[in-house]
Parts: C-alpha cells; structure tokens; sequence
C-alpha cells in the first residue's frame, strides 16, 4: 500500500487489503486471511478467480504464440471469431482490449453507419446516452458523461451526444425526433451509477422505438453480460437483440484484458482496412483465453446459476432488518444496497467493517454498495455473505 501511494499516481482509492491469491469466490490477502470475493473485480471475474479451464486455455497458448499483431493471421483468431459470433448470433466481431476500447469502436461504427448507410450529413450525426452512464474513462466517452468525478478538468470535451434520463421512454421519443440521430448507447442495468434496474418493458419499447427511426440501438454489456444477471445478456430478460453489442470484462474470466463488439454485416463492414484497429485486439493468447472463458459460461450454466443465487442472495439482504437500509435493488448476481448514513457512518464505513468480517464489496457514489460475487459461488458462501453483511450493519446499530 505504501509502494502504491508512492509511486502509484492516485488515481484510485482503494479497500486497504492486500491481495495475493485467488480461487472461486474467494481471495486471500499476503497475511493468509480468506475473504469472499463480493466486486468480481467489477463483474470481470464471473467464472471464478483463476478458473482451471481458462488458466490451461492461457498457460498453454503462452507458451507458444501470444502476438503477432493484426499485420498477419495467426492461427487462433478465426477459430475465436467463429466461435463468438455463434455463441451470441452475430455475423462479425471487432476484437478489442479493454471496455472503454469497445465502447470507442461501437461509437465509432454507429457514426460510420451513420453516413455510409442513414445518409446523414457528414459530421452531423449524433448519438444519444444516458444521464448517470458509465462506459469508461476516455475523453470522448466522459464527453457523454454527468458523473463530475469522471468529467470535472478535462475538456474540451468531444461532441455529438444527446443526454436524456435513464429509463425514461417520453424523453427518448423526443430525442429520436431529431433527424440526425444514429445510435441509442445504453446500459441495460446501470452498474456504476449504483445498480439501476429499469421498469420492465423499458428496453424492449426503446429497442422498437429506435427501429421505427432507423436509429440503432446499441447495448454497453461490459458489466452486465455474460451470465451476470441470470441471462447470457440482460437484454436477454426482454428478447433485446442489439444492432451493436459490447462486451468485456468477464470476456476473459479475469485472465487477460479482452474486449469485444458484435454486429451484423451491415454495420461492421462499414469499416474499412486502416480505419480502425489495434496492436493487441485479437492476439492468440486473447482468443484462445476468450474460447475457455465462454466455455465455462455454458459448460457450468453460470446464467442459471446467477439468477437461482441471486433470488437468495436479494431476498436475503432484504430480511436484514437495519435503519441502515434504504433500499436493495438488482437482477442475478449484480445487486446493490442503498445505505442511509447513521451518526456519520456511511457505506465506506460498512464496506470497511465487512472487510474485518471477511467480505470484501466497494462502495459507489459514497451510499451505494454493489455487490457482485463470482458466479460459482455456492449457496453455502452467499448465505455466510448474508450473515457479514448483517453483523456490519448490526455494528453500527
């Protein structure tokens, strides 16, 4: 922690433990202290910390070729692209690295589809997002961005973004009304702003608005997709097939930086050679990582799982009796408990005791706490979660 802060730039501030191994749903610090995993590192490690299937796929593929760049083919690529372009019913993928990478593809295809294919006056497109969003942390992404901490002394910022409340169908209407509208970019449960699951219906009348104005509706699934909300996607939960789907993070089971964005010929070939890519998207190591991670999804029904655990796990954190409590709120394994400060104390402060307790969960915007297990997670671990999240509530009773 010491070394971190430093040498570190702070950017960050993290809960003081200091991890050093990983398995399952559980972690343990360098003191050999066991915690339960409860943020999944942000959803990326749904599979479970250092997955036997996944690590093979790594240590074996290292071992041989991991980069070659997209200058020449390599042999694990088109296996991977066939592979996840039938897994999800798309026609082609764009590998990426990180989420934000996808995010910038998927802005950057929706604007080429945009005058290539809608017609719209060069440098007139616009794209439309949610107030409270979070796609990442480039410029162009915190341009669309209301969060102060993501956006404050960092412009000038990008444009070409209309933003509009979340789960708000009226407010969407009218913004579809402009003519210059390409793309609808929206997280089907807001994760970051603190698990916001919106009305149901709200993503399948807004997928069939966008179609009724040509406009296309794009799905940010790096937090919420791949068996994390007890569907494959959550877009799944309402029969939502994205024009543009973007995916991440448990892409890789936490193994390795992979990204993704899925969309049918129409779109995707758009782009042209040259005008667009990355030295890493798509390296062999990636693909062979990916293949594995998504295998496990299916192999172990971790959808299924997500929502048979994530039934117990809200009703079991809506029995906690706690002035604390505002409110719980979530789908499968992405839920949230709203906390009230009490004599000051504020969800910091019970992030920090359940810590001491052997659950580790992160707060987001300072009353929120996510929480997020692995999916392996077994009933047993969930209901001993339960039991920490109670007794550091009852604490500060």
């Amino acid at each position: 922690m010491e070394l971190e802060d430093k040498y570190g730039a702070h950017n960050y501030h993290p809960i003081p433990v200091v991890l050093s191994k990983g398995l399952g749903a559980k972690v343990w610090d360098v003191e050999g202290k066991e915690y339960l995993d409860f943020l999944s590192a942000y959803s990326a490690v749904n599979q479970g910390h250092c997955h036997p299937k996944i690590i093979k796929a790594l240590t074996d593929q290292a071992q041989k070729l991991t980069l070659t760049s997209r200058a020449f083919y390599n042999d694990a690529l088109g296996v991977y692209e066939k592979y996840i372009t039938g897994y999800f019913g798309y026609d082609k993928i764009l590998p990426m690295n990180s989420g934000a990478e996808a995010d910038e593809t998927a802005l950057k295809l929706i604007r080429k589809w945009a005058y290539l294919k809608k017609g719209i006056p060069e440098n007139e497109a616009k794209i439309i997002v949610c107030a409270n969003n979070f796609h990442g942390r480039t410029i162009t992404i915190i341009s669309m961005s209301t969060d102060p901490d993501a956006k404050n002394d960092f412009g000038p910022y990008t444009p070409g973004f209309i933003t509009i409340p979340y789960n708000d169908l009226d407010a969407l209407a009218k913004a579809l009304e402009d003519k210059y509208v390409a793309g609808f970019l929206v997280e089907p449960i807001q994760g970051e702003a603190g698990v916001m699951v919106p009305d149901e219906g709200y993503l399948k009348k807004a997928y069939e608005m966008c179609k009724a104005n040509n406009v296309l509706f794009v799905a940010d699934e790096v937090q919420t997709g791949i068996a994390r909300t007890g569907k494959l996607l959550a877009c799944d939960h309402e029969g939502v097939r994205p024009d543009v789907l973007i995916l991440g993070k448990a892409l890789s089971g936490g193994a390795y930086p992979i990204s993704a964005v899925l969309a049918d010929d129409d779109i995707m070939l758009t782009i042209k050679p040259g005008e667009h890519g990355s030295t890493f998207g798509g390296n062999p190591l990636a693909a062979r990582i990916a293949v594995a991670a998504l295998e496990v999804i299916h192999e172990e029904k971790l959808a299924e799982r997500a929502e048979k655990m994530g039934t117990i796990f809200r009703n079991g954190l809506r029995a906690i009796k706690s002035d604390m409590v505002a409110e719980v709120r979530g789908k499968g394994l992405l839920n949230a408990m709203v906390i009230a400060p009490k004599n000051g104390k504020t969800a910091w402060d019970v992030c920090l005791k359940m810590a001491e307790l052997g659950l580790l969960a992160k707060p987001t915007h300072d009353h929120i706490i996510r929480f997020a297990p692995p999916l392996v997670i077994e009933e047993e671990d969930l209901k001993r979660a339960l039991n920490i999240v109670e007794t550091a509530l009852k604490f500060f009773n």
